[in-house]
C-alpha cells in the first residue's frame, strides 16, 4: 500500500513537472519527501531541517503543533530555497492535496530562482546550517549549555536588524576613503626640506573619530566587529546567526508576492491536469481554503495570486486609455508577469500594482483600535495601498540604526529609531536593551519618538531609565 502511494505521487510530480515546463516556470531540481506531521512542524518551527537548538524553536514547535492538533490549522508543505531545492508534503495528505502541494513548491522554486532579491542568498545553506548547529554544539560542550544559551538569547533579541543582502543593501567599499578617514603620511625627522622654499608647514588635517563614520543598520554586524567583551567563540556566533538572517530576509521581504505567485501557478498547472470529477471538487474546495480572506491580516496567497491576474490581464487585453496613455500593445500578459516576478518584492509589488478596482473587489480597509473596540478607519484605496506598503518597510521591523560607538567619549552605545509615524513597544524595548548591554558590556541608549517627543531610553547594567 505506501509503495504503491509513492509511486502515485512520482507519477504526479514528473507530471506536474512536465506541465510547469510548458507554462515556462524555471526552478531548481526539486526533490520531494513524505514526512509525519511531528517532523514537518520540527521543521517549520526552525525553519530549516537542520538548525541549532534554542528554547523559542521549541516554543514555535508546540505553538504550532497545538494548532494542527486541533485542526486550527495545517501545513501542508514546505519548501527550501537551495539548489538543489528540497520540499517536504505531510505525511496524511490525500492525492489532490498532494498534486496542489507538488505544483506550489515547483512555482516557489522557480520564483528563489529567479527574484533578484534572491540572488545574494546561498544556495547551499541547508549545509551551512548543519555546520552551524555542530559548532554550536561544541560550545555548550566547552563553555557550558546555559552560557551559550544566555548568550544566544541576546543575539535572537536582535537578529533583524543586519543590513539587507542583495543588489540594493548597502555596502561598505572595501577601500573606500574620504577627507577624515584616509590616511595620513607619516611624519619624519626630514619634514624641514618641504619648507626650503618658505612655504610653511601644514598641519595635519584632524581625523574624524566618530565610530561609526555614518549610521550603521546593521547592528549585529557592528557589535560583532567592534565590541570589547566578546569573545571570539560569541563573535563566530554572532556571525552564524547574521548570516541565517541575511538567508531568511529575502523571504521575508517577498511574502506576499511568492505566496501569490505560487498561488496563481498551482491553480493554472492543477486544471490543465486529467482529474476526476471528484477530484475537481476537492481541488476547488482546497483551492478556495488557500485563498480565503483573513479577518485580522491580509492573505497573501489571496492579495498575490489577484494582483498577477489583475496584471496579465491589463497587459493581455489593455483598455483603449492603456493604450493610448501607456503605449501598451496588447498580447503580453504571460511576459509581464514573469518580469514582475524577477523584479519585484513586497513593497514595490504593491506599490506599482495594486489598484482601485483590486482594493474594492477584495474589500480592503486599515483599522486600528479606538478605545476599547476595533473599528475601521480608512476605505480609500491609496491610504489603504500607502498603509500596507507602509507596514512592509524593513519587514515590518523598526528601523534602528548605529548612531555612535563611543557615546560621552565612554564607550557606550548610542542607538536611534529612525521613527516613521510608529512608536516603538516599550515594553519590549526596555526588555531587550539588556540583551544588548551583554553584547555591547557597556551602558546602552536608545533614542525615539514616545508621544511626540524625542525620548532616549537607556540600561546600564543594573536598570532602564528614560529622559
Amino acid at each position: 500500500m505506501v509503495e504503491q502511494e509513492f509511486k502515485t505521487i512520482a507519477q504526479a510530480i514528473e507530471t506536474i513537472h512536465d506541465q510547469a515546463r510548458k507554462f515556462g516556470l524555471d526552478f531548481f531540481p526539486v526533490y520531494f519527501e513524505l514526512c509525519p506531521a511531528d517532523v514537518l512542524y520540527a521543521f517549520g518551527a526552525y525553519g530549516m531541517p537542520t538548525r541549532f537548538a534554542h528554547w523559542t524553536f521549541g516554543k514555535h514547535f508546540y505553538k504550532m503543533k497545538l494548532q494542527y492538533d486541533f485542526n486550527l490549522s495545517r501545513i501542508y508543505e514546505l519548501v527550501i530555497n537551495s539548489n538543489p531545492c528540497y520540499a517536504f508534503l505531510l505525511e496524511g495528505n490525500d492525492l489532490i492535496q498532494n498534486k496542489l502541494v507538488i505544483a506550489h513548491v515547483f512555482a516557489h522554486s522557480d520564483f528563489f530562482k529567479n527574484n533578484i532579491y534572491f540572488t545574494a542568498t546561498s544556495r547551499q545553506m541547508v549545509e551551512t546550517m548543519a555546520v552551524h548547529a555542530a559548532k554550536i554544539r561544541e560550545y555548550e560542550f566547552k563553555y557550558g549549555h546555559r552560557e551559550v544559551e544566555i548568550f544566544l538569547d541576546a543575539v535572537l533579541a536582535i537578529q533583524e536588524h543586519i543590513e539587507p543582502p542583495g543588489p540594493f543593501g548597502y555596502k561598505e567599499e572595501e577601500n573606500e576613503e574620504n577627507e577624515d578617514t584616509r590616511p595620513h603620511r607619516r611624519e619624519t625627522p626630514y619634514d624641514d626640506l618641504w619648507i626650503l622654499d618658505g612655504r610653511p608647514k601644514e598641519p595635519p588635517p584632524e581625523r574624524n573619530r566618530k565610530i561609526p563614520p555614518r549610521p550603521t543598520k546593521d547592528m549585529v554586524g557592528f557589535i560583532m566587529a567592534n565590541s570589547p567583551e566578546l569573545e571570539d567563540w560569541q563573535r563566530e556566533v554572532m556571525a552564524m546567526i547574521r548570516e541565517e538572517m541575511q538567508y531568511f530576509w529575502p523571504q521575508m521581504e517577498t511574502k506576499i508576492i511568492n505566496e501569490g505567485w505560487a498561488a496563481y501557478w498551482h491553480a493554472r498547472i492543477i486544471r490543465e491536469l486529467d482529474l476526476t470529477p471528484a477530484e475537481t471538487v476537492d481541488f476547488a474546495r482546497l483551492h478556495a481554503s488557500v485563498l480565503q480572506p483573513g479577518y485580522r491580516q491580509i492573505n497573501p496567497y489571496l492579495v498575490g495570486s489577484k494582483i498577477f491576474e489583475d496584471i496579465e490581464k491589463r497587459w493581455e487585453n489593455p483598455s483603449q486609455e492603456e493604450r493610448e496613455r501607456y503605449g501598451r500593445t496588447g498580447g503580453e500578459g504571460r511576459s509581464k508577469i514573469f518580469e514582475v516576478r524577477s523584479c519585484e518584492n513586497d513593497i514595490s509589488f504593491l506599490r506599482n500594482y495594486l489598484t482601485r478596482e483590486l482594493v474594492e473587489e477584495l474589500d480592503l480597509y486599515l483599522y486600528q483600535k479606538v478605545g476599547s473596540e476595533w473599528v475601521v478607519v480608512e476605505k480609500d484605496w491609496e491610504k489603504v495601498r500607502d498603509g500596507l506598503v507602509s507596514r512592509l518597510i524593513n519587514c515590518g521591523y523598526p528601523y534602528i540604526v548605529v548612531e555612535d560607538a563611543d557615546y560621552q567619549r565612554r564607550g557606550e552605545l548610542y542607538l536611534k529609531h529612525r521613527y516613521e509615524g510608529l512608536e516603538l513597544d516599550v515594553s519590549y524595548l526596555e526588555k531587550t536593551l539588556p540583551h544588548v548591554y551583554l553584547l555591547w558590556g557597556r551602558p546602552v541608549h536608545l533614542e525615539t519618538i514616545i508621544d511626540g517627543k524625542t525620548t532616549v531610553f537607556s540600561y546600564d547594567g543594573k536598570k532602564n531609565c528614560r529622559r
